[in-house]
């Protein structure tokens, strides 16, 4: 195969692939990062050793290729660590590659993260991750480089090392010299808004790791929190779009005459379920039967998943919804905003709408089995007692979430709220009615309702009902003294 060839092999080109390079062929075995006719990753052999090949194809190539290569020529030059470029090369036309050393056994930081993402919060091993990630940034910085697109997948540790990948995302200022105390606030903003912003609390001590190793600013702490929070609406508006869209992470088909969007590593499994989504419900015994949604758990591969149906009743519901998002695409949005906030909820797997020249009609959600038990059946035993300190912890820590990215849930009765053993967090279900607020004053009318109706899954004379009520945030002005 040609690169001109592989420019139209779409997302998944069959491998192993043999590309000739300049009279030497390249055996491509693995995919690890793919951008559709224009940039293919992967795991290859080329001259009887392994090797990170870079092939970049289509209109932009020229553009992408010198990049890529002025960015991996500015870290070796400065003598930051960076996987060894062995060669390079660009057929005009067609398209270039760069071929670099493989490093075994390699993991990047992000998998380092997820490994600990659960602890408490700035823990031991968290700070180990953050403080190598902060120390590396640092030493681009101390010599005026720094990368565009920083995030914990692009710095992989190897051998005890530390190495910084994807020279395409590397700029600099002046090569050497300190990074501006401005370009740093903004890129360590870019760096801290990909983290849980409970981090935050913490983010003066994690500075020290970055200032052991470039000391050369002082960096005001309210300049810094008011990038990360800058950076961090962007990234959650562009994810949000991209649940509505074709991408890596999601496969999606919207048009006037139905709209399907799913999973793209779980579209297998997927595909057939949807297919079949009005049978199973026949089929299978319901969690939820009737009335405005019909909902079960059913087989996805060898686990459980939610199918949820949201009916429409009749004509007079019908004229009410077919103009507005559905209540499963309201609840796929906000799942996937809660995820990405760092609040725990059942992971949202595929949306469905049934349309008719852009006029919706039934939908269909699929999520993750949330199998612990909900917060009335868990706290039954302790009316007049007090439940597991752990618990009430991870209680105050949803709340205080809640308060911080001024979430309503707008249904918060007890049926809606799960433990989840494994991870020691409650989790968020039943998202139709959920809204994430501008506004201080309507969210804290919205909160002040959720905190009420959440009091009221227990009795007002109970212990419990007592305990909660002084424990619960409250918002200024809406809550007795």
């Amino acid at each position: 195969m040609t690169l001109a060839e592989l420019s139209k092999a779409a997302r998944t080109p069959v491998l192993p692939m043999s590309l000739d390079l300049d009279g030497q062929p390249l055996l491509l075995t693995r995919l690890f990062r793919v951008l559709p006719g224009q940039r293919y990753v992967g795991l290859a052999q080329w001259g009887g050793r392994p090797v990170v090949a870079k092939l970049l194809v289509g209109n932009k190539a020229v553009r992408h290729f010198q990049r890529e290569l002025q960015g991996v020529r500015w870290l070796a030059e400065q003598g930051l660590n960076t996987p060894q470029l062995l060669t390079h090369g660009m057929h005009a036309g067609e398209g270039g590659w760069l071929l670099f050393d493989y490093l075994e056994a390699a993991e990047s930081l992000w998998s380092a993260w997820s490994a600990v993402a659960d602890l408490p919060l700035y823990c031991d091993a968290q700070q180990k991750v953050l403080g190598e990630a902060l120390g590396t940034i640092a030493s681009l910085h101390r010599q005026g480089l720094w990368q565009a697109d920083l995030h914990l997948d692009n710095l992989l540790l190897s051998g005890g090392q530390l190495f910084v990948i994807d020279g395409g995302g590397v700029q600099a200022e002046v090569p050497g010299q300190s990074l501006s105390q401005q370009r740093v606030l903004e890129n360590l903003g870019i760096f801290f808004a990909q983290l849980p912003s409970g981090l935050e609390a913490y983010l003066e001590e994690l500075l020290v790791h970055y200032l052991l190793v470039n000391g050369e600013h002082a960096l005001p702490l309210e300049a810094l929190r008011s990038e990360v929070a800058k950076v961090r609406r962007w990234r959650l508006r562009d994810f949000l779009r991209k649940t509505v869209r074709e991408c890596s992470l999601f496969s999606a088909r919207v048009g006037a005459f139905g709209l399907r969007v799913m999973r793209r590593d779980q579209a297998p499994d997927i595909e057939p379920l949807l297919a079949r989504a009005d049978q199973l419900l026949e089929e299978v015994p319901l969690l939820k039967g009737g009335g405005s949604a019909t909902v079960a758990k059913v087989a996805l591969g060898q686990r459980a998943v939610v199918l949820k149906r949201y009916n429409i009743k009749g004509a007079a519901h019908w004229l009410k919804r077919f103009w507005r998002p559905s209540r499963a695409w309201h609840s796929w949005r906000e799942g996937h905003r809660l995820q990405f906030l760092g609040i725990a909820t059942p992971q949202p797997l595929a949306v469905m709408e049934q349309r008719w020249c852009w006029l919706r009609g039934r939908a269909y959600l699929i999520t993750e089995y949330c199998g612990g038990q909900d917060i009335i059946a868990r706290f039954q035993g302790y009316l007049q007692a007090s439940p597991p300190e752990s618990e009430l912890i991870a209680l105050d820590r949803l709340f205080a979430a809640l308060l911080r990215e001024r979430i309503s849930h707008g249904d918060f009765k007890g049926h809606n709220l799960f433990w989840d053993d494994k991870r020691g967090t409650w989790s968020l279900i039943d998202l139709d009615a959920m809204q994430q607020h501008r506004s201080a004053r309507s969210f804290a009318r919205a909160y002040a309702r959720d905190r009420a109706r959440f009091l009221r899954n227990w009795p007002a004379d109970s212990a419990l009902y007592q305990l909660l009520d002084q424990r619960l945030p409250q918002v200024p002005g809406t809550c007795p003294k």
